[in-house]
């Protein structure tokens, strides 16, 4: 397998990636507090790790990618009192949207795992951390103790001070220390709760992806990803908690962080409410504009929305699908084999720009260099009167389905499909435009049309009393 470098937070450098079970990568990244539709921000680390998962199986490993879904908190319970459905209903219902959401920008999806289902691999290990020194019960609510963990800090590199001042600190007397965090909080009247040793009550939102990630992927498993924003607290408090579990045991070897995707440079939020469903861009924007949009710059890079980029990138787009189909239309007469040899140094160009921590921008890049030589080759064919060199075109052709395609999932022609009324209009004007041409005893070109549309399952009749069409 070719040398892949990723960049860890941890270490804060890019290091070559090697796995813990030869030829296999475990993946476990922090997912959504399903309450309201997903977000342009949230599908950003959809399709990014989308891309980082088919690059993996290209290069040869075996993925297992796992992603949970918080499927109790505070603010489930907060819709589920706003829409007056349980809290079920409400998870269930806005985790559906995510999937389709995702589906909908063309992404192969990770074993999503649900918290209410895994209660009892939680309990399990808020009693181990107890029973270790590393945590403590207060009237029916358990705390983890930071200073019993020496490393708290070095995944967010923070001071024991900014530490301090930067935690979500709760209002609570009880605890020992102000950035102590909740492990298990107890029962309110009328929320959901589970039997636990301290009583009724919910995991608190960090111990969930510790039990889950290690219950699936086991202890070091190979990546831990999750938006720059979950590094403090998140996922410190999920390195201090599950370390203290794991007796100082590395709970995962690399974590990759993805950016925010900011509105008026400031990070999409709900709680802030400057976001932008995907739902609302799916209705103006195909999938593989979107995905064009969020992969053009580096993922750890933060991503500036506006309808002007997303403008940009249906263009930029456009520019590939044209260059790929004109080229397609150049060597529809001549059936040569490839000359992969031409190729070959764009793919090694693109294969060491997505070694180099993914960098989708720059393989991006590789991609337009191809497009502007496709261009040049088209003109020449059209100026010359042949083609020169078709092997070359049509290994240029093989190499960026590859890239596009496989790889960053864009689609070379627009999927929107048609509706029927759109369809039937549309044959109407070609049939319209096929008796002119047989008026005109143009009969060759308007029997390609009718050949053309065959190969494409449309069959058009033609008869004394006039043409007509139906799909075969």
């Amino acid at each position: 397998m070719a040398e892949l470098k990723l960049y860890d937070t941890l270490t804060r450098q890019e290091v070559a990636f090697t796995p813990r079970d030869p030829g296999k990568v475990s993946i476990y990244a922090c997912g959504l507090t399903p309450q309201a539709p997903a977000h342009v921000g949230h599908m950003r680390g959809v399709v990014v790790m989308d891309v980082i998962g088919r690059w993996f199986r290209h290069v040869g490993y075996e993925v297992q990618f796992v992603q949970n879904f918080t499927d109790i908190d505070d603010k489930i319970i907060r819709r589920s009192q706003e829409e007056g459905i349980s809290t079920e209903e409400v998870a269930q219902k806005y985790s559906a949207m995510y999937l389709e959401d995702a589906a909908s920008l063309q992404a192969e999806l990770p074993l999503f795992v649900k918290v209410t289902e895994n209660m009892p691999e939680i309990v399990a290990m808020i009693e181990r951390l107890i029973e270790k020194g590393h945590a403590y019960e207060v009237g029916g609510d358990v705390y983890f103790a930071v200073e019993t963990f020496a490393g708290y800090g070095k995944l967010s590199g923070r001071s024991t001070d900014e530490l301090k001042a930067g935690a979500r600190i709760e209002v609570d007397e009880r605890k020992r220390n102000p950035e102590d965090f909740a492990l298990w909080k107890s029962a309110k009247p009328g929320e959901p709760a589970w039997d636990s040793p301290w009583g009724a009550g919910r995991p608190g939102w960090h111990i969930e992806c510790s039990a889950l990630s290690l219950k699936y992927l086991q202890p070091e498993f190979d990546i831990h990803a999750g938006g720059m924003d979950l590094i403090f607290p998140h996922h410190e408090n999920e390195i201090a908690q599950s370390e203290a579990f794991l007796d100082q045991q590395a709970f995962c070897r690399y974590w990759l962080h993805w950016g925010p995707v900011r509105l008026d440079k400031e990070k999409m939020s709900k709680s802030v409410g400057n976001v932008i469903s995907i739902r609302e861009l799916n209705k103006s924007y195909e999938p593989s504009v979107i995905r064009m949009f969020l992969l053009s710059v580096a993922y750890r890079t933060p991503l500036e929305f506006s309808f002007e980029r997303l403008g940009e990138a249906k263009t930029a787009l456009e520019r590939i699908r044209n260059a790929v189909q004109r080229a397609e239309a150049m060597l529809r007469e001549h059936e040569t084999a490839p000359d992969e040899a031409f190729a070959q140094s764009y793919r090694e160009r693109f294969t060491e720009a997505m070694n180099n921590d993914f960098n989708t921008a720059q393989a991006l890049s590789v991609i337009f260099e191809m497009v502007g030589v496709l261009n040049q080759q088209i003109n020449e064919a059209s100026a010359q009167g042949r083609v020169a060199h078709p092997e070359q075109t049509r290994a240029l052709l093989n190499a960026m389905e590859w890239m596009t395609q496989s790889i960053l999932g864009l689609q070379m022609s627009a999927n929107a499909e048609l509706s029927d009324t759109m369809v039937s209009a549309l044959m109407e004007r070609i049939i319209a435009w096929r008796q002119e041409l047989r008026a005109r005893k143009a009969f060759d070109m308007a029997d390609k049309i009718r050949d053309e549309l065959k190969a494409m399952d449309i069959l058009i009749e033609d008869s004394a009393q006039g043409s007509t069409w139906r799909k075969i």
